[in-house]
């Protein structure tokens, strides 16, 4: 009986030409980037492994099921390869604040020392493999490597997201953004639209370049989100600021990598504190706090917004954190 999938006729005007020089295709490129080496990139890693380490660091905390659906792993062969990590101490579970029988993935400071080897190793790798071509051939290169990507994908190119500094004109989109998402999600009035409101306004009133910066997540120039870092009240003390993710791009780790910018600067510029103040409901950005490395120092109960809510203050020392910049496997 022949497979009812083969019979389309799709299939029929498949020539065998065609699919060999996929096959060549994909022989060649999987030989030139050494993703069939055991040890992947001169690592204890193999290329799945490596992805995988790669995802708990782009996500900050995740989940295995997630990973599994993601990733599209066997759930047993994940689950050995979380043993192993656990075991080799670069895996630790904490209990999901949302749903205390769930457990949540976050690597440690030493998982996160891994993730950022294997991603500098991965830059210099493709560094090296780009080096020999000339620049107008490589921008061929990655305009066929979209092609292929948009093809394979349904005809949809997907456009990475770019994390930049603020320019004129960006914090009414940071204004607007927040008080839509916190007023859609959490009933918040109109107070928390003019706390932004002041925020922003004091940020570029006394904006100082040199120990201070906002930066705007964009993909295609549609605005994606946002965090500030601006000067404490205290010698020293830097503070993280309106942190938000458009919905549109929740899931794919945004959240994390403009805390991890944020860590990275206060370090850069000399900071020994950074603090925050958010409140508990907000549960998935505390998530990316806590695997960025913040402690809890206080809590309190307080009126605002129309809402009754605990507001808490984090905070870390960036010297000591170790920040994931933009990773790749």
């Amino acid at each position: 009986m022949s497979h009812p999938a083969l019979s389309h006729p799709a299939f029929a005007e498949i020539g065998d030409d065609e699919v060999e020089a996929i096959r060549a295709f994909n022989r060649f490129y999987t030989n030139r980037i050494g993703v069939l080496d055991r040890a992947f990139m001169d690592t204890p890693y193999t290329l799945t492994e490596a992805r995988v380490i790669y995802e708990l660091a782009a996500h900050g905390t995740t989940s295995a099921s997630r990973l599994t659906e993601e990733l599209s792993l066997d759930p047993a062969y994940l689950s050995r390869m979380l043993k192993s990590f656990s075991d080799a101490g670069l895996l630790e579970t904490m209990r999901d604040p949302a749903d205390g029988r769930g457990r949540l993935l976050q690597l440690t400071l030493r998982g996160r020392g891994v993730a950022t080897d294997l991603a500098q190793r991965s830059r210099q790798r493709i560094v090296a493999l780009l080096e020999p071509i000339a620049e107008d051939d490589r921008r061929d290169l990655g305009a066929a490597m979209a092609s292929v990507q948009a093809l394979l994908s349904g005809g949809k190119i997907i456009e990475a997201i770019t994390i930049r500094q603020h320019r004129i004109g960006d914090m009414g989109m940071v204004i607007s953004s927040q008080a839509k998402a916190y007023a859609e999600s959490y009933g918040w009035n109109g107070e928390y639209e003019a706390l932004v409101v002041e925020i922003c306004a004091a940020f570029i009133r006394n904006f100082d370049p040199a120990c201070e910066r906002c930066w705007i997540a964009e993909r295609n120039g549609t605005f994606l989100g946002s965090i500030s870092l601006v000067k404490g009240s205290s010698e020293g003390t830097a503070k993280l600021r309106l942190l938000s993710v458009d919905a549109a791009a929740r899931g794919q780790g945004l959240g994390t990598k403009l805390v991890n910018a944020c860590i990275e600067f206060a370090r850069e510029a000399g900071y020994q504190r950074l603090e925050l103040w958010t409140n508990d409901i907000l549960v998935a950005a505390r998530r990316i706090y806590v695997a960025a490395g913040f402690t809890l120092e206080k809590e309190e109960a307080h009126h605002s917004f129309g809402k009754d809510l605990t507001g808490q203050i984090w905070a870390l020392d960036p010297t000591a954190a170790t920040s994931g910049k933009a990773l790749s496997a």
